[in-house]
This record gives structure tokens, sequence and C-alpha cells, in this order.
């Protein structure tokens, strides 16, 4: 059974790999061409003036006035190139990320812990069952070695910040000085991080602690299933905007 399951999770892991590799090269592919493409529009713009100045068409200063709307022009598809550039690059770091992340978790249940993409977003959901007890908010001692091996591959990443989510069901809860769901979801949050930062040395300033309560359902709560899907807690890896916003700034002509 545990060889079955190791085998599974490197499966897995080399199709994210080919998956990986192929998204590369087709990114790397787009950019070669939009370059060749670029150069063509340029030589092609070149040759337009010079045959529209050998027939008198357009005078020397008209024709250099049209160059310099031209050259902004292609500066602007430039500018374009280099965010695509940058996208496709957060894509790759993106891939890399769950394949590390795959391969220290190993073979738990995606039911327990599953790692994905979405929408250019890494996000890590831990179950409720395998964090918690019932309406408490004490990590389990099984979840502390599971956040361990997910704090090892955070580690390795130093410009990495990311958001800890507590989530709920729609059970109305109320226990002591909690209120309700959303007090709750916020503590397990907030027990998360602590056990990053104080056993794993994961640094405060890296992370948010936030809950979501019953609020951002995953499945339907008319079920036990769709309650138990909804019982989780998420890590969401921020996206650094700072490369994209340095892009934006940058002066354009």
């Amino acid at each position: 059974m545990r060889y079955s399951r190791l085998d599974s999770t490197y499966k897995i892991l080399q199709t994210d790999l080919a998956r990986s590799q192929d998204s590369t090269a087709k990114y790397k592919a787009l950019s070669k061409q939009l370059e060749m493409q670029l150069n063509e529009r340029k030589a092609s713009n070149d040759q337009m003036l010079n045959q529209l100045k050998d027939l008198s068409v357009i005078s020397g200063s008209q024709a250099e006035s049209i160059k310099k709307s031209l050259e902004n022009i292609s500066s602007k598809d430039a500018y374009i190139q280099n965010l695509q550039s940058a996208i496709a690059r957060k894509d790759s770091l993106n891939m890399n990320l769950v394949m590390n992340l795959k391969g220290a978790i190993g073979n738990l249940d995606d039911k327990d812990i599953n790692i994905k993409v979405e929408k250019g977003v890494v996000y890590i959901d831990i179950s409720d069952k395998l964090l918690f007890a019932t309406g408490k908010y004490e990590v389990r001692q099984p979840a502390k070695e599971v956040l361990g091996k997910v704090a090892q591959v955070l580690m390795k990443q130093p410009d990495i910040e990311f958001m800890v989510e507590g989530h709920t069901d729609n059970v109305p809860y109320r226990q002591g000085v909690l209120l309700d769901n959303w007090d709750l979801s916020v503590k397990r949050a907030t027990a998360v991080v602590r056990i990053l930062q104080n056993e794993y040395n994961i640094p405060a300033a890296k992370m948010t602690a936030a809950g979501r309560g019953e609020y951002v359902p995953v499945a339907g709560n008319d079920s036990e299933s769709g309650k138990a899907s909804n019982r989780r807690t998420r890590i969401v890896i921020l996206p650094q905007l700072d490369q994209f916003f340095k892009l934006l700034e940058a002066p354009k002509k």
C-alpha cells in the first residue's frame, strides 16, 4: 500500500514536471516569435520610409517624424513583451513551487491536503480533520509534522509571503469567548501561523492570518461531505506584484 501511494505521488510529480517543462518551452518559443516579428516590422517600416523618400512622396523631416512614431509603437510592443515574459516566469515559478510542495508532503491523501494553482495563485488546502478536533483550534500533533514539511519548502523561498485563512461550515458555533464561526476561523488561522513562526522559524512579517468563517464555501453545506470540504485551512501564496508594478512604472514613450 505504501509503495503504491509513493508510486502514485511519483507519477503525479512526473506529470507536473513534464507540464512545467512544456509550458516553459512554449513561453520561450512565443517570446522568440514576438522578437522576430518586432524585428521584421522594424525592417519593413524602414524600407517603406526609404521608398517614400525616394519617390519624393514625403520630405526628410516628415520621414523622421513618422519613424519616431513607429519607434514609439515598437517600444510599446517591447513593453507588452516584457509583461508577457514576467507572467511566463511567474507561472514557471508557481509550477516549481507546487512540485516542491507535493514532493515534500509525500503520499498524504488529497482529501487531507490539496496543492493547486488557480488563476496564477498557489493554494494549499489542509482539511479540518487533519488539523483540529471538532470545535477546537489547537493544532493536532500529526498536523504539526505536515506544517513542518510545508515550512521547509517555504523557507527556501525567502521572497514569498503568504496568507493563512481559516474556513468553517455553516453550523452555528459559540464557545467561551468565541462568538461564532468567524471567531473560530480566526483562532485556527492564528494557531497555524504561530506554529509556523515558533516551531519552524518562518518570519512573522512574511505571514498574514485571516478568518473567513462560513462565507467562502467550496461546496454546499447541505451534506456532510460538503461541510467537511468547507472546514479547511488554506495557505495562499501571495502574488509578488512589485515586479509587475516596476514594469508598469517603466517610462513609456
